[in-house]
This record gives C-alpha cells, structure tokens and sequence, in this order.
C-alpha cells in the first residue's frame, strides 16, 4: 500500500509539473497576444502597389457593408460551406475538431483542418499561416476573445468585408461589384454561392481562369445550402441552372494592368491569407505614360496591347479591352515556328530562294492572300511580305514536330491536334494570348534567350523583407545567329514589308503582322514589333468573333509606330550587334534568278553587280562564281550578208571582248574593247574561208577563247536583217 501511494505521488507531481509547464509555455506562447479591433476592418488590411517609379497605385476606396445589407442567403452561402454550426459553437467546432484529427492520424498527415469563420477571421487578419502549436496558441487566445466582444453578425461582417477574393478584389463590396457589377444587397444565392465557393483558393476556382471548376464549385455550395435547409428545392434549380460571369464587370472592374498585377500575385502566393497580402507592398514595373497611353487609343473593336521590357522581361504597360483571351496567332506565327526553326536548323538562310507555286501536301493545298505568284521569292521577302506557300513548304522540311518543339520550349500551348502543316500559317484550336506571342519575340530580341514576363518586380512583407523578385533565369532557345538573322529579315518587314508603316523610325525596328480571315471578315489583326530594349504587340479583334475592318497592317502598325515614338521621344535604341560568326556576302545575282541557286560572288565582280546577304559562316555557300576571274560566254552568233560578216555577242555588258579573224595562216585583231551587241567586219573579201576567235575579257583577266564556225564570203546572203530581234 505504501509503495502505491508512493508512485501516485510521483505521477501525479509529474503531472503537475507537466501541467504547470505546459500553462506556463501557453502563458509564453500568448504573452502580449492581444485581439487589435482595428486589424479586424479592411482599412488597415490590405496591401500597397506601387508603379515603376515607387509611386503608390490607387487601388480604390476602401468599403465597408454592414450586416444589415447582406441578403440573408449571402451570409448562409459562407457558412453552408465554410463552418455549418457557426451559430451553435463559440469559436470551436468540437465535433469538426475530433474528425479532422482522427483523418489526420489515419493518414498520417495534417491535411484535414478544422478552423471555423472566427478562427479564419483571427488568422486573416493577425496571424502568419505558419504551422506552430504558438501559432495555434495565439489563435485559440485571439478566437475566444473575438467571440466574447462581437456578435455572430458582426463576426460575419467582420469576415466578409476583410477576405481576399481574386483579381485585386478585397471585401464583398469590391468583389460584388468586380464579378457582377452589383452591390452586395443585389446578389442572387447562385452569385453568393459563386463568392463563397472562391475563398478556398480564389486563384483556382476563379470563373475567368477556370470556368469549370469554379461551376462545380459554386454548385457545391449551392447543395450544401439546401441540404441545410439555406434554400428550397425551387430555388437550387434555379441557383445551378445560372451562368457564370465571363469578365468582369467594365463598370467596376480594375485596370488591365492592376488584373495582371494580382493574377501573378495569385501565382505566386496561392495559399496567402488575407492577413499575410495585406503586408504586402508590390512592386511593379508600371509606366503610367504608356498605360495612359494605351488606355486612351481609340479603336471602333475590342483591343489589347502591352509593352514588354526586353531585358528585365517585365511589362511595363498592358491595356485590353477583352479580358485575358486566347486567339489565332495568324502569321505572327511565321518566325517563331517555321522561319527561326529553319534558321536554327541550318536548312535556310535570308537569300534561300523558295517556290511559290501552289502545291498539294497530302491534301492541303495553301495558297498566299494575293494567290500564288509561281516565281521564286528569297525567304527575307517571304517573310517581311508575309508569303503562305514558302512557310508552309519551310515548315514540310523540318518537319511538324521538330519546328513545335521550339514553340513548346517558350511555353506556347499547343493541342495534340494543332500538329498539321496548316500551323504555319496560325491554323490551330485556341491560340496564344499576347503575353505569350511578346514573350516569343522578345526571345528574338534577347539573342534567343526566353524569359516569362511578368510585372512584379519585386514584394516586399511588412517586415521589411524581399519575399519575391521577378526572376532573372533565361532559357536558351535559338542561337545568336538565328536571332540576329530573324531580327534583321523582320527589319525589312519594318521598312518595306507589311509593317511598312514603321519604316519612317529612325532606328532599328524588328516587325510582323498577321490577319486572320474569318468567312465574313477578318477576325484577328496583330503587329509586334520591337527593338533591342522593347517589344510592342497590338491586337485587335472582338471577343465574340464578330469581323473587324482592320488588318494587321494597318491600325494596329498606327497604333505600335504610336507607342513607339512615345517610348523612344528622349532617346534611340541601339541598333542589334553583329555575332562574329556572321559575314555578309554578296551572290551571283544571274545564277539565282536562272538556276535558283545561291554561288558566292566572284571576288572580282563589279560592284553592285550582285545582291548581299548575311549568312552564318558555317552555312556559307561553298561554290564560288569564277564569271569575271574566269570570264565565260556562250558561243557569239555569226552570219555573212552584203560581203560583210557580223558577229552577234550575247553576254555580259561587264565583259571587254577581243575578237580575232584568221584567214589564210594570218590572224588579225579585228576588235577589242567594251561589249557591243553586233560587232562587223567588212574588211573580208568574197570567196575567202575565214574563222574567228571571240575571248571574254575581264580587266587583265581573259577568259577561254571561243572558235567559231568557218564562214565562206559570197557576193550576196539570204539572211535577213535583224534576224536576232525576230
């Protein structure tokens, strides 16, 4: 008995310790953990965005709806779904509690939580979301507290007008009117349904990002709330068979520039509470001019446009009018798939001659917008006029896999079902937002570097430290060459191509358009052009299809010269450098346009005899013309009339020629000197045989003799005059 009453001592003092401990650990742990009223309201909680020069963005005014305003199922919709017995506990749900934790411990995770409105109110608005017993601790202390000083209503209140919803819309005010263009006392059960469904993960249930998870969501919380008797079966019919929002509200909505700002945000940061946003200060890389500027052009048709700074890859202004949409990228495809890849490949270079005749390729048969001319055109024009036979004959060469590989690596979306040869031309399934299609050519301007774009430059918490920086990674895609070679054929788009209405700026510029016809119009029109430090990209179009007048030559060229000469008043970006490993030579200019062939021009060829190019040195062409070191004719014509013989001479006008007579053992020089069409001697004598020499001479150099026929002189000859010319 005495050695029983002995251990119960010793366990119950341990006990004891351990409970003295664990108060006084609880006691440390909460020490000075006070509930601050004021956390509790939006006016203090929600984070600053600045602009490229530190200024502070006004984000709007700050709205608080009170209890009274809410139609009762908007509050219903929030605790069908986040916390069913919010009325009947006071902070904790018990009965959520002991399930969470018995899941918990069969999986051998924390995955299930318990945390009811008040606890998610107290953690939103002064905790971190870090995973510590302290910080559970100070949430218990915070909760109890909050429930003892505040109704179920103002509780309610509190957490609705202090949570994040997506897309810059903190509180319910902001929310109602950023999705529906309402206030919250105009909210149907279906669009509360919708709000609450967002809370869990506003970046993943968001109706403009995935329209049908957020359905399936907001159908979620449209069956809690009738099997909680929040709604009748009338009106759960009604709630499902609701749409959602497609954009937001234009009455209400925030900047185009603001969405991506907190859409990255979003990415970044997909679990944040609302608590830890509103320490932060965002920075971006706004330019106020530009977005002014983009925001004021006028355009009788939906728009989008933005501005990208090439070296940090961030946007610096960015305006539409559609929302965030995805569309047929048309020709501005051209150098990203098939003429870079091509480059890239070593199966081409900016004088490569490519045919333009119609062509079957196992049944699509392309044709270009003016029809097909059937010469050959050098790739440069291909490109800078925007030729469709010669891409897509580029494109059957390198074949459809390998040229989408490239787009694929800069993070372009393609459908199993794009993979046809039609893809050079734009034809596919969704197409490319035009953030992707700046991201793609500024890889060009960046020597074939990609880097996403972003606008975030950085993020700073309210501690002061940097908890994000816009990245600075880049992935190489193409090599210097191919860009720089790129670069330059779209500079000729710029300054006689269909972007010619950029060639009156005074520096490098780099261009494409791109038109897509629909059956009625056309549908799409793009210009992105940049230069060394910047890319410009405009679109215009409607969001439901319907045709514009615009092509892609066109307004939107007007509207990029615009911006443009608004991003370089002050200054002049530099013109690409050359890489080392390009040289510019010129070809033999008869050989290309007879044979289609690219033969290096003979060394000693006059100047500006022959075109120029820039090639890789590694893809130079290996023959070399010898028409001048080694000059060359076809054989000279020749005929005898009225006793005189005329030699007809068919070559080169480059060309001095010297001609000799032999007659009788005796070889005389009849004529040296520059080209002439006829040559005539008339100092032969009837009856003779005589035999002439013609040699091509270049300078000091003379090419192989010609011999030809014999030629008798008689008295009279039925050669016509001018018979060449018949």
């Amino acid at each position: 008995m005495k050695k029983f009453f002995t251990a119960s001592l010793i366990i119950l003092g341990i006990l004891a310790v351990l409970l003295i401990g664990g108060s006084l650990y609880v006691l440390g742990a909460t020490g000075g953990t006070v509930l601050n009223t004021q956390k509790l309201r939006l006016e203090t909680g929600r984070l600053s965005v600045f602009d490229g020069s530190g200024e502070e963005i006004d984000l709007g005014a700050v709205a608080d709806t009170p209890f009274s305003e809410f139609p009762s199922h908007l509050p219903n919709a929030f605790v069908a779904v986040e916390d069913k017995r919010f009325y009947e506990h006071h902070g904790f749900d018990t009965k959520r509690i002991v399930k969470a934790v018995l899941k918990n411990l069969a999986s051998f995770s924390f995955r299930e939580g318990a945390s009811t409105i008040s606890q998610q109110l107290v953690k939103n608005t002064h905790l971190t979301s870090e995973k510590t017993i302290s910080r559970k601790l100070k949430e218990m202390k915070l909760t109890r507290t909050l429930e003892k000083n505040f109704s179920k209503e103002e509780i309610l209140a509190l957490y609705l007008n202090s949570i994040y919803f997506g897309h810059s819309a903190f509180g319910i005010s902001h929310a109602s009117a950023f999705y529906f263009g309402k206030d919250p006392s105009e909210l149907s059960p279906a669009e509360s349904a919708m709000l609450a469904a967002l809370v869990k993960s506003p970046n993943r249930y968001s109706p403009f990002k995935d329209p049908q998870k957020c359905l399936e969501r907001r159908n979620f919380v449209l069956r809690l709330m009738k099997e909680q008797g929040y709604l009748d079966e009338s009106e759960y019919a009604f709630g499902i068979a609701e749409p959602l929002p497609k954009e937001p509200s234009e009455e209400h909505g925030k900047s185009a520039y603001l969405s991506l700002v907190f859409s990255e945000l979003s990415e970044r940061f997909p679990e944040a509470s609302t608590r830890e946003l509103a320490g932060f200060r965002v920075y971006t890389a706004l330019d106020p001019t530009l977005q002014t500027l983009l925001e004021g052009t006028e355009v009788e048709s939906d728009a989008a446009m933005l501005v990208r700074d090439n070296q940090s890859g961030l946007i610096k202004a960015f305006h539409t009018t559609a929302g965030i949409i995805r569309r047929l990228p048309a020709s501005t495809i051209k150098p990203l798939l098939v003429y870079a890849p091509a480059i890239e490949e070593n199966l081409l270079s900016p004088a490569t001659p490519i045919s333009d005749a119609r062509a079957d390729f196992g049944g699509y048969s392309p044709d270009d917008a003016g029809g097909a001319t059937g010469e050959y055109v050098s790739a440069r024009y291909a490109l800078a006029h925007s030729v469709n036979i010669p891409a897509v004959r580029i494109l059957n060469s390198i074949g459809v896999l390998r040229a989408a590989e490239y787009l694929t690596k800069m993070n372009f979306p393609l459908d199993k079902d794009d993979y046809t040869l039609a893809l050079a031309l734009g034809g596919m399934r969704e197409g490319f937002t035009l953030t992707e299609l700046a991201d793609g050519y500024s890889t060009l301007a960046n020597g074939g570097m990609y880097q996403k774009s972003g606008v975030i430059t950085k993020i700073v918490d309210e501690n002061g430290n940097t908890v994000y920086s816009h990245p600075t990674n880049k992935t190489r895609i193409f090599s210097e060459e191919t860009s720089f070679l790129v670069s330059d054929m779209l500079e000729t788009a710029a300054r006689e191509g269909t972007a010619k209405k950029l060639r009156s700026l005074p520096y490098f510029v780099a261009a494409k358009t791109g038109t897509n016809e629909g059956k009625g119009g056309n549908l799409d029109a793009y210009t992105v052009a940049y230069t060394t430090q910047d890319t410009v990209a405009v679109w215009l179009g409607n969001a439901d299809n319907s045709p514009v007048a615009a092509s892609g030559g066109g307004m939107p060229a007007t509207i990029a010269k615009t911006i443009l000469e608004t991003l370089y008043k002050d200054s002049t970006p530099p013109r690409p450098s050359i890489p080392n490993s390009i040289v510019r030579r010129a070809y033999d200019a008869e050989e290309y346009a007879k044979n289609h062939k690219i033969i290096l021009s003979d060394p000693l060829s006059p100047l500006l005899t022959d075109p120029e190019d820039y090639f890789k040195k590694d893809c130079l062409p290996k023959e070399v013309s010898s028409k001048f070191s080694n000059p060359t004719i076809q054989n000279p014509q020749i005929y005898c009339k009225n006793g005189a013989v005329s030699i007809v001479l068919c070559q080169t006008e480059y060309y001095d020629y010297l001609i000799k007579r032999e007659c009788e053992g005796e070889i005389v020089t009849i004529y040296q000197g520059p080209y002439r069409k006829v040559v005539c001697d008339s100092s032969v004598v009837a009856g003779k045989n005589y035999a002439y020499i013609v040699t091509p001479l270049y300078k000091e150099h003379a090419g192989q003799p010609v011999r030809l026929p014999r030629i008798r002189i008689e008295t009279s000859s039925s050669v016509p005059d001018d018979w060449w010319e018949e």
